[in-house]
């Protein structure tokens, strides 16, 4: 059995997939780029500044879920200049300052919007 989950606290998707779905004990985020909710703006200022905005937006996908970062348990970044690397590990590590979930990040030639960071995750239920 499978729940889909939808929050107006993060962007809508712009494609057939849904925000993330909870499956027995487990949430299964979809990659979110760092558009704002709101203003259904991408944030262009810096690479920190969007993927602070993919963290918000995952943040608020979990918690209408039920979960929260706090049980991530895997997390995939993609990035579209892995030069970036450190700019969006500065602020995830923000975000997860101990017990990180495991993670691969990895270079893409192009994300949607013209996003320059994209991040999916997987968490527990609280």
């Amino acid at each position: 059995m499978k729940k889909i989950i939808l929050t107006n606290d993060a962007p809508a998707p712009i494609g057939p997939y849904s925000q993330a779905i909870v499956s027995g004990d487990f949430v299964f985020c979809s990659g979110q780029v760092g558009m704002d909710p709101k203003t259904k703006e991408l944030m262009k200022a810096s690479v920190a500044e969007e993927t602070r905005q993919c963290l918000e937006n995952l943040k608020a996908v979990l918690k209408e879920a039920g979960s929260s970062l706090d049980h991530a348990v895997r997390a995939t970044v993609y990035l579209t200049n892995l030069d970036d690397f450190k700019e969006m590990n500065d602020v995830y590590r923000e975000y997860f300052p101990s017990k990180a979930p495991a993670r691969a990040t990895v270079e893409v030639s192009r994300l949607a919007l013209g996003a320059r960071v994209e991040i999916d995750l997987m968490a527990t239920l609280k």
